[in-house]
């Protein structure tokens, strides 16, 4: 099919929170909280990207994912190149993004197991529509206040190096073996690409554009599927029909339309934008 609305699955995590917005029901007050919400398509299938809106109430553990080639020689299929649009954010949220300065494996490892790594990380401020590219190895740790759309390579690959005194597993040799020793090196958007329409990551994975509302083309390659994902507002793509709080996949050459009110994200794998 050309266009597919794709199901919500709803993922209760220790960190989430009870109060979503962003066209989502909150989690019932004497239930689990809800730390993250996927699209996925329907039947047993495995895309090339996967997204998914975040809800933090505490911060994340600090964590690291494998690239491409060290995810293949432990037999899986990819790595996990991530970047995250942030909604919304209180004003003492952060993220960790890379050391402060350079430091040695030994150092890394010796850090993660007495706390002290919590120091070693750059806390960077987040605000309101902040965007950051993190490429699988980035040591990271989302903070806590934070809504989020996190854009990533459809693995869930995760190699956590600290959580805070909780009784969650480490897996310190296989983090440490693939962590980015030096500072986080933020990526330069490409920018505007005219009409509406700046492009927020071009590759090596996948390419992620921000539109206004209006009408646009969208031509994919064979094979190619994009992600379109309305933070608000509503539209229609193929004679599907969209709002905010859902996620349709798009294949080939079809008509986007958008209300005029519209903010939509769209996802392609890819190391380059489409015409």
């Amino acid at each position: 099919m050309p266009a597919t609305l794709l199901h919500t699955h709803r993922v209760e995590k220790p960190w989430g929170r009870h109060d979503l917005g962003f066209g989502f029901a909150d989690a019932p007050a004497d239930g689990a909280p809800v730390g993250e919400i996927w699209f996925q398509e329907p039947g047993d299938t495995t895309p090339d990207l996967l997204i998914k809106y975040l809800f933090t109430g505490e911060k994340l553990s600090v964590q690291v994912h494998p690239d491409d080639d060290q995810a293949h020689a432990r037999g899986l299929p990819r790595g996990k190149d991530e970047c995250w649009t942030i909604l919304a954010a209180r004003p003492d949220s952060t993220i960790a993004l890379g050391p402060n300065a350079p430091m040695t494996a030994e150092q890394l490892r010796a850090d993660a197991q007495d706390g002290s790594i919590e120091a070693d990380l750059d806390w960077v401020p987040i605000k309101v529509d902040d965007f950051y590219y993190a490429p699988s190895g980035t040591i990271h740790a989302i903070g806590a206040g934070l809504t989020l759309i996190e854009v990533q390579q459809n693995s869930e690959t995760t190699y956590r190096l600290y959580d805070y005194g909780s009784d969650r597993e480490l897996h310190l040799d296989d983090g440490v073996a693939v962590s980015h020793l030096t500072p986080y090196q933020p990526i330069v958007s490409p920018g505007p690409a005219g009409e509406g329409r700046d492009i927020l990551v071009e590759g090596p994975k996948f390419v992620l554009e921000r539109w206004t509302g209006g009408t646009r083309q969208v031509s994919l390659a064979d094979g190619q599927t994009g992600w379109l994902v309305p933070i608000r507002g509503s539209g229609t793509v193929a004679g599907v029909a969209f709002t905010a709080g859902e996620c349709v996949t798009v294949t080939g050459s079809e008509a986007v339309t958008a209300s005029d009110d519209s903010d939509l994200l769209f996802a392609y794998p890819g190391t380059r934008r489409i015409a």
